[in-house]
């Protein structure tokens, strides 16, 4: 497990999460109104979060593409909203982006653009996104075809 380094989200520990661990993280991402039928897939990256006390936070994952990365599932358990945990786990899930040579990271939102738009993400048009990502299951759903696309240098 590792610290986040945030002063926000300074006492929370990341844990990966094997494929056969995801069943949190699908209830936490279905009661959030998020897309969670395919957590489950290998090759989909996903850590859960919790305090020092052993109070689980959120989960957030990623899917690597070379040198992209899609951010998704990002999701801060009710009781701990509004407290700058979901902001810490975006500060780690880029750090684990950058730690598997990525150098983009891509979003698609449809109702967080502000909170995502303060930590340094800016919209940009869809044919900006790499085919690999735009392909994606996550990326090719209906709710994405409305949401907001969004990008953030992580690595010069």
């Amino acid at each position: 497990m590792t610290k986040i380094g945030t002063t926000s989200a300074r006492n929370l520990l990341t844990t990966p999460l094997a494929v056969w661990e995801r069943d949190g993280l699908k209830t936490a991402l279905l009661k959030a109104g998020l897309p969670a039928d395919d957590v489950e897939q290998p090759g989909l990256l996903f850590w859960r979060y919790e305090s020092s006390a052993d109070i689980p936070a959120g989960f957030g994952g990623l899917e690597i593409y070379r040198s992209d990365a899609l951010l998704r599932s990002v999701v801060t358990l009710p009781p701990l909203r509004r407290m700058g945990i979901g902001g810490g786990i975006v500060t780690m899930l880029e750090g684990e982006a950058r730690a598997l040579k990525c150098q983009t990271m891509y979003l698609v939102t449809t109702s967080e653009t502000r909170f995502f738009g303060r930590l340094g993400y800016a919209a940009c048009d869809r044919s900006v996104v790499p085919d690999a990502i735009r392909r994606s299951s996550h990326f090719g759903r209906l709710w994405c075809a409305n949401g907001t696309v969004m990008l953030k240098q992580v690595s010069p």
